[in-house]
């Protein structure tokens, strides 16, 4: 496969590991053996789909279940948009509801996993001190699928915000320098929607899919396949992506996960499919 070309980060040289990070690490990990973690791209979609049971919800439940077990979970969230990069410092993360207009009974739930400030220091060296350490919680885009995939909520969890002042090929340089934490145990999660466009959806999940917006998931399934990542950073290149992703945020994601991919490592589609006409909720597993 062709390899890409988009922007690496610049530097060089092995990013420092904090103080007492390799023994929190191997307390997570226990007496399990040690195997580098595959990393994610979930299309986490519609808050409904934390209640809801469909293919989507049953198709993560699956993928879960067949993954090793990770010491962490790193979420670049589509729901954390700031100037800079910040990732979560909390000890004990509190569930945002950061969402509305749905039944009370979301509102009702809570996903009270642990988190890790010692992979919070060990994301803030490897980003060169980019990412900002704060307490801040876990938004939907994060604890919606994870609370389908580890209910338990037992494995720390931990955000990365994204900097809505950086080009995408910035975020997918960025998204580079996490790459050693797949082999340190943590797993890493971009949660966004390929497609999302709030401005043409229809509110039933099982509308009729809109053919623009299948178009445009199926060519950047298309790219993912033959490992074309410079087109994927130039999305807005394609006739259809500013119809498919208006705004950044919830396409961005996408660029983290891809670009922790590492040679000859295959992307496997974990879920396809597209609710309330014009969601892709397509979900990736690298490696």
């Amino acid at each position: 496969m062709p390899r890409s070309r988009a922007a690496k980060p610049r530097g060089s040289g092995v990013s420092p590991i904090p103080a007492g990070y390799e023994e929190v690490m191997s307390e997570m990990l226990g007496s399990e053996a040690h195997e580098s973690m595959p990393a994610l791209f979930i299309g986490h979609g519609s808050p409904m789909n934390i209640v809801a049971d469909n293919g989507y919800t049953r198709d993560l439940e699956a993928l879960a279940a067949r993954l090793p077990r990770p010491a962490a979970i790193l979420v670049v969230s589509a729901h954390w948009l700031t100037k800079g990069t910040a990732v979560g410092a909390d000890e004990h993360n509190l569930t945002i509801y950061d969402f509305f207009g749905f039944p009370a009974e979301l509102n009702e739930k809570k996903y009270p996993a642990p988190g890790s400030p010692a992979v919070a220091a060990r994301v803030r060296a490897l980003t060169g001190e980019r990412a900002t350490p704060v307490e801040r919680g876990l938004d939907h885009a994060a604890w919606a699928p994870l609370i389908r995939m580890y209910p338990a909520a037992d494995v720390p969890v931990l955000e990365l915000s994204l900097d809505v002042t950086a080009a995408a090929a910035q975020h997918y340089a960025l998204g580079r320098r996490l790459s050693p934490l797949r082999d340190e145990g943590v797993l890493i999660v971009g949660s966004g929607n390929i497609v999302h466009n709030l401005g043409i959806i229809d509110w039933d999940e099982d509308a009729p899919v809109a053919a623009w917006a299948s178009e445009f998931d199926a060519w950047v399934a298309g790219c993912v396949a033959e490992r074309r990542h410079d087109d994927l950073v130039e999305y807005l290149e394609h006739p259809l992506g500013r119809t498919a992703a208006p705004t950044p945020d919830h396409y961005l994601p996408l660029l983290y996960a891809l670009a922790v991919q590492k040679e000859r490592e295959d992307v496997r589609t974990v879920h396809e499919g597209i609710q309330n006409g014009t969601i892709s909720m397509r979900c990736l597993q690298i490696g």
